[in-house]
């Protein structure tokens, strides 16, 4: 039960979760090859780089100092809160609002100072990928 209370312990374990999750719910989907992939490739291949990645970090953690885990309740409800904001903005007003109010609002659950420059550029990188999606991609994002 000490390894609970590690950080890197329950980080990779955390890590490992998700990818299995999303690897499992992945192979519904045909996986095709390479040469002509299916839609479930994508989502199995980083599932297990994901997961590779948690078995790493959990491996490491039993030869490295163990991290006091420190769960932090008004970080993680400003962070949920966040998720919840950006999808009803995005779906009521559009998603360029919902972009701006995520960045916003998770910065007040930052370690660091609060910067509303930082915050801009942050908006900004997000903005640009979201572009990318819809105008690459063919996404349909309610960006304006």
């Amino acid at each position: 039960m000490k390894h609970l209370n590690n950080l890197n312990f329950v980080r990779g374990l955390f890590l490992m979760a998700i990818a299995a999750l999303f690897g499992l719910t992945a192979t519904r989907y045909a996986v095709g090859a390479f040469s002509r992939s299916g839609p479930g490739l994508f989502p199995i291949i980083v599932s297990g780089m994901l997961f590779l990645l948690g078995l790493v970090t959990l491996v490491q953690s039993h030869y490295i100092d163990p991290v006091p885990l420190d769960a932090k309740v008004k970080n993680i409800g400003i962070i949920l809160l966040s998720l919840c904001g950006v999808v009803l903005i995005s779906q009521h007003i559009n998603m360029t609002a919902g972009i701006v109010f995520l960045v916003f609002f998770t910065a007040l659950a930052g370690n660091t100072p609060y910067s509303v420059l930082r915050n801009l550029k942050v908006t900004a990188g997000l903005l640009v990928v979201a572009l990318l999606f819809k105008t690459l991609l063919g996404l349909n994002l309610p960006l304006i």
